[in-house]
């Protein structure tokens, strides 16, 4: 594994999301001294916090998977999620509707979810679920610690027992056929295949090797911090700087000073930092910015997404998580991925954090979060400032056609962020997803964390390996830190 050359004492870590707070804890524990800059005035970064009239909403992710990886994080300096954070497992992890009325309650315990699928579709699919269950476990095996955890300096670092398993398995073919080997019902389909649009992709064509996010969601488990899940970088965060990490929050970077192949220093608008290493969490343009770098090549970016954060004075489901799948599952991935325009029939993910958690509203109040994908502004370039208003319009017109009758009435208080408010924050092409999973922006082929040219700089963050989501953005973090220290494979974390 190619490391960080020369002294490597003190380093400066730019950006307190998850990667850099993940990338923080790891060099702490290593005995680096680490100094974070970040421009916001709290830690988080995507995974951010926005309190209005009372109500207190994520602005980023709001679906938990692997908190081990939290733990090995806060391991890293001596401490725990048991100490830091109130984890509560989601039973069930997601409520799916379909347009035809039905609901399929998704559990991560094989036995409670077979009977579900039993009740749902028949006994012939609950056996098709239970030969999916120990395929998707299988699979995960295969990737986790040999694709997703680790580093890469070439394609041949690919060469191996797993990726023999991992092609005997079909993890290069395509997603939709292979969930279908398992299971007929196209919307039991669904609900083990719409995961591949949190890596950008259309399912029906994403590579199969991408069912490893169903892992994660549907067998793994989700949980929700309470207080929300900006709770989880606040309690990163706080065990970092317990550990001896200082943060420079407010301080936007300006500039790298470089000497030759290294970066020497980390300037803000009031002070200038030195660094021995340094470790860039940002979104990639805005890497390639601080650098002075053009791109090697041109990245195909994510879709994007609406979002309503709505506080309302009524709840329509005991669930937390409801994913409301419209009837036009198949052309939706055209309209937002191909043809740039928001889905006429869309596929809706309605978060209610206060099912778990109700002091994120006043009293009597409950939270809502709307996340409707959409095309990115490389892909559709709309006038969102034109448009955002009504479409937020017919958002909640699909909502109250799909049983949340009198939603509109119920709203006491709101936010609307659209592809334009993704963009303003830094996130290219607006969106907030970075660069999409395609086969030549995976694993090896992804951006790499170690830049060409510089002898001590690495990146974090879901542009680079081994990409999006919270997962994959706590591994990167990690795997930024041993390109610094060196250090080998910290604990394995297994499969069930």
């Amino acid at each position: 594994m190619r490391t960080v050359s020369g002294r490597t004492d003190h380093v400066v870590v730019v950006g307190a999301g998850l990667a850099g707070l993940s990338a923080a804890l790891h060099l702490a524990g290593s005995g680096r001294r680490v100094t974070v800059v970040e421009r916001a005035e709290v830690p988080g970064g995507r995974a951010g916090l926005d309190e209005f009239d009372g109500y207190r909403v994520d602005t980023g992710p709001t679906v938990l998977t692997m908190p081990e990886l939290v733990d090995e994080a806060l391991g890293a300096v001596g401490s725990s999620i048991r100490e830091r954070l109130d984890l509560i497992a989601l039973h069930p992890a997601y409520r799916a509707r379909f347009a035809d009325g039905s609901a399929l309650d998704v559990h991560t315990d094989g036995a409670a979810m077979e009977q579900e699928v039993r009740d749902f579709a028949g006994p012939a699919e609950a056996a098709g679920y239970r030969r999916l269950r120990d395929w998707l476990t299988r699979m995960y095996r295969a990737e986790m610690h040999r694709f997703i955890d680790a580093n890469f300096d070439s394609p041949l670092d690919l060469v191996s027992p797993e990726l023999a398993r991992l092609v005997a398995l079909g993890g290069f073919g395509r997603l939709g056929p292979a969930i279908g080997r398992f299971l007929r019902d196209e919307r039991l389909r669904r609900v083990f295949s719409f995961q591949a649009l949190y890596a950008g992709l259309d399912p029906r064509r994403a590579l199969a090797l991408y069912a490893v996010i169903s892992y994660m969601d549907t067998i793994g488990g989700v949980w929700f911090p309470r207080g929300g899940m900006h709770a989880v970088p606040r309690a990163l965060a706080g065990a970092a700087a317990e550990a001896g990490v200082r943060f420079r929050y407010g301080a936007e970077v300006t500039e790298l000073e470089r000497s030759g192949d290294r970066i020497t220093a980390v300037r803000t608008e009031h002070e200038r930092i030195d660094a021995d290493a340094v470790v860039l969490t940002p979104d990639l343009p805005v890497v390639h910015r601080l650098l002075g770098l053009r791109p090697r090549r041109e990245l195909r970016w994510s879709p994007s997404a609406v979002v309503l954060h709505a506080g309302t004075t009524r709840s329509w489901s005991d669930a937390h998580h409801t994913i409301s799948f419209g009837a036009a599952w198949q052309d939706t991935f055209t309209e937002i991925i191909r043809d740039g325009r928001p889905m006429t029939d869309p596929s809706l993910l309605v978060t209610r954090p206060t099912a778990t958690d109700p002091s994120l509203a006043p009293a009597g109040r409950e939270l809502h979060y709307v996340l409707a994908p959409c095309p990115n502004l490389a892909t559709g370039p709309l006038d969102w400032q034109r448009i955002g208003p009504a479409y937020r319009d017919e958002l909640v017109g699909v909502l109250q056609r799909r049983g949340f009758t009198g939603f509109e009435e119920s709203v006491t208080a709101e936010r609307l962020v659209t592809p334009l408010d993704w963009a303003a924050r830094g996130h290219a092409e607006g969106t907030p997803f970075s660069a999409a999973h395609t086969f030549a922006q995976t694993g090896p082929f992804r951006p790499r964390n170690m830049v060409r040219g510089l002898e001590n700089v690495v990146l974090a963050g879901s542009g680079t390996t081994p990409g999006v989501g919270v997962p994959p953005v706590l591994v990167s973090g990690k795997l930024a830190a041993q390109r610094i220290t060196g250090s080998g494979r910290a604990r394995k974390i297994v499969a069930e």
